[in-house]
C-alpha cells in the first residue's frame, strides 16, 4: 500500500472523483460520502465562479493507492467548510486528511479569523475523536441532513389545481422564466440578474437531463415551481436539488407536484430511491424519511 497525496487537477480529476464518488455509494448500505451528483452540481453551480473560488481548486486534496483514488477533501460554496469523502477501508487516513484541511482548505471567519469546519457523520464516532483530539468543537447548527424516499412500482396519482400544468424544460427551456422562479423562489427580493450565464453553465453539466427537470407552469404562462432531477444511471438513484417555488404560488402543492414528478420520472428509468440533502417538513410531508445528519466541527486557527 502507497498513498500519495496530490494537487486537484479540474482537467484530470474531474471525472476520477465523481467515479470514485459513484463507486463509494453502495445501494441499499449506509451512504458515507456526497453523490457524485452534488459533486457535479458543485462544479456547475455560478458560485463556483462569481465567488472566485475556481481559482483554488487546486487546494482540493486527492488521496491515491497505486493510482486509484481513496480519499478527497475539498470546499463548496466557501473557503473553510470542508467535506471529506473516504473509501471506507482506508479509514485510518482520516487525521492525515484533517491535518491537510486544516492547512490548506482554510477560510476566514465574520470576526476575521482563520478557521476550518469539516462536516462529519453523526454516526462516525471515529471521525468525532480524531477531530475532538484535535481541538475541534462540534456545533450544533448548519446542520446538513439526507433524506430519502423509497420509489414505489405503483406510483401515486399526482394532482394540481386547475389550470396549472407540469411540464420538464424538454418541454420547455425559457431561460428567462427558469431565471425568475430560481429568483423568487430562493425569497430574492425584486426582478432577477437578466444575464442567464449562470442557469446555462447548470445546464452545462454532463448528467444534466432537461427531461429530469420539471417545472409547473401557472395559467399566466409564468414558471412558479421548479425541481432540479439528477439521476445516477449506475447506482440508479435519484437527486433532488434544486426546488423552488415563487411566493405568491405556495401552499397550493405545486412543489409538491413538481417534485414527485421528478421523482416518478427516475423511477421509470429505474431509481428505486430519491435523495435530498435536507430533512425539511415539506419533504418529510412528500414521504421522504430521514436517515442522518452531518455535523459542522468547527476550529479557530492562529
Amino acid at each position: 500500500m502507497t498513498i500519495k497525496l496530490r494537487p486537484y487537477n479540474h482537467e484530470e480529476d474531474y471525472n476520477l472523483v465523481g467515479n470514485f464518488l459513484i463507486e463509494t455509494y453502495q445501494p441499499g448500505k449506509e451512504i458515507i460520502n456526497w453523490m457524485q451528483t452534488r459533486w457535479e452540481y458543485m462544479f456547475h453551480h455560478p458560485y463556483l465562479f462569481e465567488k472566485g473560488l475556481n481559482k483554488y481548486l487546486d487546494k482540493i486534496g486527492i488521496w491515491e493507492d497505486e493510482g486509484k483514488i481513496v480519499g478527497v477533501a475539498n470546499f463548496e460554496h466557501h473557503l473553510g467548510t470542508v467535506y471529506v469523502h473516504i473509501n471506507p477501508e482506508y479509514h485510518k487516513l482520516k487525521a492525515e486528511i484533517l491535518e491537510y484541511a486544516q492547512k490548506n482548505l482554510t477560510g476566514i471567519s465574520d470576526k476575521g479569523k482563520p478557521y476550518i469546519s469539516v462536516y462529519i457523520k453523526d454516526n462516525d464516532t471515529e471521525f468525532e475523536a480524531i477531530a475532538e483530539s484535535m481541538g475541534f468543537e462540534k456545533g450544533d447548527q448548519y446542520l446538513e441532513a439526507m433524506s430519502q424516499y423509497q420509489i414505489p412500482e405503483i406510483f401515486p396519482e399526482i394532482s394540481l389545481p386547475e389550470g396549472f400544468k407540469l411540464k420538464s424544460l424538454a418541454d420547455d427551456n425559457d431561460l428567462d422564466k427558469v431565471n425568475r422562479v430560481l429568483w423568487r423562489g430562493f425569497d430574492h427580493q425584486g426582478e432577477p440578474n437578466p444575464d442567464l450565464t449562470g442557469r446555462k453553465l447548470m445546464q452545462s453539466a454532463p448528467n444534466y437531463r432537461k427531461d429530469l427537470n420539471i417545472i409547473v407552469e401557472a395559467p399566466t404562462g409564468e414558471f412558479v415551481s421548479y425541481c432540479g432531477m439528477w439521476y445516477d444511471p449506475v447506482n440508479q438513484v435519484g437527486y433532488v436539488e434544486p426546488v423552488a417555488t415563487d411566493p405568491d404560488y405556495r401552499m397550493m402543492g405545486l412543489g409538491k407536484a413538481a417534485v414527485l414528478e421528478g421523482i416518478r420520472r427516475c423511477g421509470k428509468l429505474g431509481a428505486t430511491v430519491a435523495y435530498v440533502a435536507t430533512d425539511k417538513k415539506f419533504y418529510l410531508a412528500i414521504g421522504f424519511e430521514k436517515l442522518f445528519d452531518r455535523y459542522p466541527w468547527f476550529k479557530e486557527l492562529k
